[in-house]
């Protein structure tokens, strides 16, 4: 065997001992549970792996590599005049080393999900853009569906799970405090202070 080929070799089996120890990612079962610990108790997440495979498997992604592990829950955008409806949002925003690369996006065209109470969905910025972070519905949220009919950037957030347990916690942390000025523009007053740690995120 020559020098080439056996370094071929070598990296062919050093890819497939990558591929299997990486079995969640782009392998998603129908549904799976998910156990958030937070510093305000537990929130249990069913993700919807037969709706929404590809976001399903990044969040399990972060979930099984344990980079939710001392994240947080830091913003509460509480809809005006209605306080009580609206969103918590979390995730590794904050450590620049434990985001994995940008997932393309899922719209709640291709799935048939829908921002209702409860549902968990991935935050982005631009298309394409969408690592970590992730946020929970607290009331109905149409408007951040897809909408072709809409201007602009219309494609809306990838819903992809759903809280089932834990939905009282979720609505406290909206009410929290929050900085009048802190966070990035656009989010002022909608920034956690202090926000909520995630303990652990565990598959259930």
């Amino acid at each position: 065997m020559t020098i080439r080929s056996l370094v071929k070799r070598r990296e062919v089996l050093a890819g497939a001992a990558a591929l299997a120890a990486w079995p969640a990612w782009g392998q998603t079962p129908g549904t799976v549970r998910v156990e958030m610990t937070t510093g305000e108790g537990l929130i249990v997440l069913e993700l919807h792996g037969d709706k929404a495979p590809l976001t399903t498997a990044n969040f399990l992604r972060y979930v099984d590599d344990r980079l939710y592990d001392r994240s947080k829950i830091y913003r509460a955008l509480r809809t005006p005049g209605a306080p009580m409806v609206g969103l918590v949002q979390g995730g590794a925003r904050f450590d620049p080393k434990r985001p994995h690369r940008p997932i393309a996006h899922e719209s709640t065209l291709q799935t048939g999900l829908a921002h209702k109470d409860g549902t968990l969905s991935l935050a982005r910025g631009a298309l394409g853009t969408a690592t970590s972070d992730f946020f929970i519905c607290v009331g109905d949220l149409p408007y951040l569906d897809a909408d072709p009919k809409a201007p602009g950037d219309n494609l809306g957030f990838a819903a992809f799970g759903q809280a089932v347990q834990g939905m009282d916690i979720v609505r406290r942390i909206l009410a929290m405090p929050t900085s009048p000025t802190g966070g990035p523009p656009g989010m002022a007053g909608q920034m956690l202070d202090p926000p909520v740690p995630i303990l652990t995120t565990r598959r259930a």
